[in-house]
């Protein structure tokens, strides 16, 4: 089509003359410009259709070929490729050379006989494209986080489309490295959400290039980037821009004045184009003294909207609720232009057939998995959302929005949505060549055909597996990880053939209905209980909770080499008999319950969110509100404290969803306190009192809701975070000599802060404190031993958060200190974290294998309420990341008894805990569902 348009304009142009001379009797002579040519090929390119060459495939080698890189051959491989909707399937072979797919399946040993090609062999294992993560921030927010790498969201008006992220690219950002490691390879870098249309995003490989910058990581960047002027014989390449409405861009007004920032700017942008279109019509109309004098309009700040109107760039819309979709589809109506995707969408499901009517077809869809009721807008999120969304024919992406949610961990969305309902080949699409395809590339990345790119992943197990762990990774057929020198130790207890295909996930047909019957708040209350005799038959493993002095997680069935199933009756809420001689007391129970190869395992814990203390998390109406912090502001004389100190189980809300959600999830209980940093930043100084409580609990007067009303008291030390809503942080060495003066009788014992600090220091109450640098840790350890040294006591502290605390391992555990690692999965945030130990396929050893390793107790925290009731996911990867160093019982322990025994709670949880049944298979695992949890205080059992 090019082609014939090129010859046209070349036919035109010398026929000038003489179609000039048609006109003189009737309008004069027409004086043809010398840039005629020029200025109508530029017209003529307005209708050319963004996309590959149509010979694209047919490249010898990749434009992003690193010169000397040899071919690599993957023999014995299971290859998903991506086509045909995800659903095909090849055994064989693929090699990569010259930065290409070359060829896949049977491959001719004349194709790969160069004595330079690396060979390896896959032994069966899953090869799969390079994952394609459509929504970030990755290298705008760079890690780690420091005030001079912040290239986030503009502060200059609500609508920028001339800002380009690429501008603002960090080349040094250390997320790069780890979402290879991930198996993602390609990202969208997209501008804030804080702006109506935030400005232009781009498609970025993570491969550093031989050349070092942001722009030789692009991937097929539009031609006008660096103001050339585009190959006439070659299509445009497509572009991409954010936009955004709802709550994030509330600095610029409300939702009426978003839209209508918007209204405004596509006006413009519709006034510049229809300019373009009247000037070309009469250049083509060889009018050429209609326009002489004037040159094509363009205006470089409207520029991208008009290639938005016209058709020309992938456009990615941050929105949440139906208010805001059905916006954002009215307006595509009013102006004429596609949406991509939108993204976030946490209300989608809601109303897809408003969705459908967006102009230029159905949209992608691009979803968190779990991630809901963390702002208002999101209050209504659903885990069904990505099945009911698929059913209802959307192409559906499952993203990060790093650093919201870590690039490196994509695959754990995809897993998620699988075992919510999504079909195995549309949840790995989802990752892969779904958001390929959306961002206009599915020809190069996200599919493995010939002539594509040559990012590739050889996976230790079946992607959807919980912990799936790249063995290799090739970006432009280079070894990005997994080079043998290392010696990495990758998936060693995968060998079994169940690894190698998609879990066998529980049926949640009648939950995905309920959240459409109640637009997204189903019935999160019991469906039963029972306070007489329950029978759980076919029960593979039991572990159960053993009281005493020191609580302990017992293994009663399923240990190793043990085959079968049993039996385990509860009376009244305890466990009377386990094994296959209680079937005769089975008979007379009031009810059986068949968990089909599943577990009766502890409640687990919660620790380190605001569980319980607030409803929505950036909702100040439905929490506790901001309490005083004596470093930054000083407290009312009223309070009778200087210290401001408060506690947690004064604020307590019961019912809350999040609670009650992670009390269907198997999180019975949870450790609250007012410290919980967000993502780079520290929180206040003072932490206050934590409780610990029952989250399925209805109130706080029902007899068992409170399990401690003071658990510990709570600080928190670090350094001055790079960004703050409270700028006048105190330093460093402000917070330790506080931390120093309160612990050594510094306030009167007859005031709150004088009394607890001074049961701090007696031990009498544990004190926790929310540290991250391993420098830091090493000045508390010094002022442990000065404080007991002065006092003659023994202090009972616990570092949490804890990122850098495997630096000091070994004096942790002399000192007697608990680790709370929170979270599980840690990540170079701020300049306090960055020194973390990220395991396979990176480094054999983890944060956690490492202090467990010298004897240090350690339990597992969360930092997002929302990602509570995905703990025991969290504890069955933390089992395959240690290479199975970590057994269950040691797992299991680590989000039960060993909380208990660092916030000083055995007596009051012990051998009176909850347990939980799942059916289906391990609770650590896809396989299974909580179905009961047995509580012996409550004296009964509750039917999920």
């Amino acid at each position: 089509m090019l082609g014939v348009l090129t010859a046209a304009l070349a036919l035109y142009v010398s026929c000038v003359p003489l179609l000039s001379a048609s006109y003189r009797s009737t309008q004069g002579a027409q004086r043809v410009p010398l840039a005629a040519q020029d200025i109508l090929r530029q017209c003529a390119s307005l209708r050319a259709i963004p996309g590959p060459p149509a010979e694209f495939l047919d490249r010898e080698r990749s434009d992003r070929y690193e010169p000397r890189t040899g071919p690599t051959l993957i023999k014995n491989a299971t290859l998903w490729t991506g086509a045909r909707n995800g659903s095909e399937i090849v055994y064989g072979d693929i090699l990569l050379d010259k930065g290409l797919v070359r060829g896949i399946g049977f491959i001719p040993e004349a194709l790969y006989a160069d004595e330079d090609t690396d060979v390896v062999d896959a032994h069966g294992g899953w090869v799969t494209p390079g994952l394609v993560d459509i929504h970030t921030h990755v290298g705008l927010i760079s890690a780690p986080v420091t005030a001079g790498a912040i290239d986030f969201s503009s502060a200059h008006g609500p609508v920028v489309p001339w800002l380009r992220s690429i501008d603002g690219f960090n080349t040094h950002d250390e997320a790069f490295a780890l979402a290879i490691a991930g198996g993602v390879t390609s990202v969208q870098v997209l501008p804030g959400s804080e702006n109506a249309i935030g400005g232009q995003a781009f498609m970025v490989k993570l491969r550093k290039t031989s050349e070092r910058s942001p722009t030789s990581m692009l991937i097929e960047p539009p031609y006008t980037l660096n103001g050339s002027k585009p190959d006439p014989h070659l299509p445009p390449r497509w572009r991409h821009l954010k936009q955004a409405c709802g709550e994030t861009v509330r600095a610029y007004g409300n939702r009426m004045d978003t839209m209508w920032a918007l209204r405004s700017a596509y006006a413009e942008a519709s006034r510049v184009r229809d300019a373009q279109d009247a000037f070309c019509a009469r250049a083509e109309a060889g009018l050429w003294n209609e326009i002489a004098g004037q040159s094509y309009p363009e205006d470089l700040r409207w520029e991208a909207l008009v290639d938005v109107l016209r058709g020309r760039v992938k456009v990615s819309t941050h929105c949440y609720e139906a208010v805001d979709l059905d916006a954002m589809v009215r307006l595509t109506q009013e102006f004429k232009f596609p949406i991509a995707s939108f993204h976030h969408a946490h209300e989608a499901y809601l109303v897809p057939d408003t969705l459908k009517q967006t102009y230029g077809g159905v949209p992608t869809v691009a979803l968190f998995a779990d991630s809901a009721r963390f702002k208002r807008e999101a209050y209504r999120g659903s885990p069904f959302a990505p099945r009911i969304l698929a059913d209802r024919g959307f192409p559906v992406v499952m993203k990060s929005d790093h650093p919201v949610l870590i690039s490196r961990y994509l695959l754990f969305e995809a897993q998620q949505a699988h075992y919510y309902g999504l079909p195995p080949h549309l949840a790995l699409a989802a990752v892969t060549s779904v958001p390929a395809t959306a961002a206009g590339l599915s020809h190069r990345i996200g599919i493995l055909r010939e002539g594509a790119d040559a990012d590739v992943v050889l996976w230790d197990s079946h992607p959807l597996q919980l912990g799936a762990t790249p063995r290799k990774v090739w970006i432009d057929g280079i070894l990005q990880v997994g080079n043998d020198t290392d010696h990495i130790l990758i998936g060693p207890g995968k060998r079994g053939s169940e690894w190698r295909e998609p879990p066998e996930v529980p049926n949640f047909d009648e939950e995905k209905e309920a959240a459409l019957k109640y637009d997204g708040l189903s019935p999160l209350t019991s469906n039963r209980t029972v306070a007489g005799r329950v029978a759980f038959r076919n029960v593979k493993e039991v572990f159960l909770r053993q009281g005493g002095d020191s609580a302990r997680i017992v293994q009663h069935f399923g240990l190793d080499g043990e085959a079968g199933m049993t039996h385990v009756i509860v009376d009244r809420g305890r466990v009377s008999c386990v094994g296959p001689v209680c079937e005769g007391e089975g008979r007379n129970a009031e009810l059986a319950i068949d968990l089909r190869g599943g577990t009766i395992a502890p409640g687990m814990m919660a620790f380190g969110t605001a569980l319980g203390i607030e409803e929505i998390e950036s909702e100040p109406s439905t929490g506790d509100g901001a309490p005083f912090d004596p470093l930054r502001q000083d407290v009312p004389k009223i309070m009778g404290d200087v210290g401001g100190l408060v506690r947690a189980d004064d604020a307590l809300i019961f019912g809350t969803r999040n609670a009650l959600v992670s009390h269907r999830a198997g999180v019975t209980y949870a450790t609250t306190s007012f410290s919980r940093s967000p993502v780079f930043l520290r929180d206040k100084f003072m932490g206050g009192l934590s409780v610990t409580f029952r989250t399925g609990a209805p109130n706080a007067l029902e007899r068992t809701a409170i399990i401690k009303p003071i658990t510990a008291l709570h600080v928190s030390i670090g350094r001055v975070p790079p960004a703050s809503s409270y700028p006048n942080s105190a330093s460093l060495s402000t917070q330790i000599a506080t931390l120093r003066h309160l612990l050594l009788d510094g306030e009167d014992p007859r005031t709150p802060t004088g009394e607890w600090f001074k049961k701090a220091a007696d031990g009498s109450i544990p004190l926790v404190i929310e540290v991250s640098s391993a420098d830091v840790m090493a000045t508390l350890i010094r002022l442990k031993s000065e404080v007991e040294e002065k006092r003659g006591t023994y202090m009972r502290i616990v570092f949490s958060r804890a990122t850098e605390a495997h630096l000091l391992a070994e004096e942790i555990a002399h000192a007697q200190i608990g680790v709370i690692l929170s979270p599980s999965r840690q990540f170079p945030w701020s300049w306090d974290d960055r020194r973390i130990l990220p395991g396979p396929p990176l480094t054999n050893g983890t944060a956690l294998a490492t202090l467990l390793k010298h004897g240090v107790t350690v339990g597992l925290g969360t930092w997002q309420t929302c990602h509570v009731p995905t703990t025991r996911f969290d504890v069955g990867w933390a089992i395959l990341e240690s290479n199975n160093w970590i057994n269950k019982r040691q797992a299991y322990e680590l989000v039960s008894t060993n909380l208990e025994k660092l916030l000083d709670l055995e007596g009051w949880v012990g051998d009176m805990g909850d347990l939980v049944a799942y059916e289906g298979g391990s609770a650590l695992d896809f396989t299974s569902r909580p179905v009961a949890i047995a509580s012996p205080a409550r004296a009964l059992v509750e039917l999920l």
